[in-house]
């Protein structure tokens, strides 16, 4: 039987990336997304500005619900650069691993859930973290 591992919430506010982008540039996008996401991220900011600063701002809070959830915070292995969010066919995020991160999620028998919204200035994300022992 899964029990719950975690559980992470986090806020972001785009106004307050969009300051950082003003200050940092490209920088901080760079640092939080993996090189899939970048790609998103550059195609959706082109394409009309504040649907790529919304696609950052719900990346950004995916990845630091997760560690939240995980208990690890940005602590190796965990890592911007390690945690990836992907969108299935139906449109339903979902967390992609890599290197160490994934071995020690998967050590752990540990499956997460994902969940992404924004609104105006603000995006939001959830993660729930089950445990599946013996699995």
């Amino acid at each position: 039987m899964a029990t719950i591992h975690g559980v992470g919430t986090d806020l972001c506010d785009t106004r307050r990336l969009a300051a950082v982008l003003a200050r940092r540039g490209e920088r901080f996008a760079q640092k939080v997304l993996t090189a899939s996401e970048l790609a998103q991220y550059r195609q959706r900011r082109a394409a009309h500005g504040g649907r790529g600063l919304r696609f950052l701002a719900t990346r950004f809070a995916a990845k630091e619900a997760f560690s939240k959830a995980i208990g690890l915070g940005l602590c190796a292995p965990m890592g911007f650069q390690a945690c990836e969010v992907e969108s299935l066919p139906s449109g339903q995020p979902r967390l992609l691993l890599h290197g160490e991160l994934a071995a020690w999620f998967a050590e752990r028998r540990l499956v997460a859930h994902l969940s992404l919204s924004d609104d105006g200035d603000f995006a939001v994300a959830f993660v729930v973290v089950e445990a599946h022992p013996g699995a």
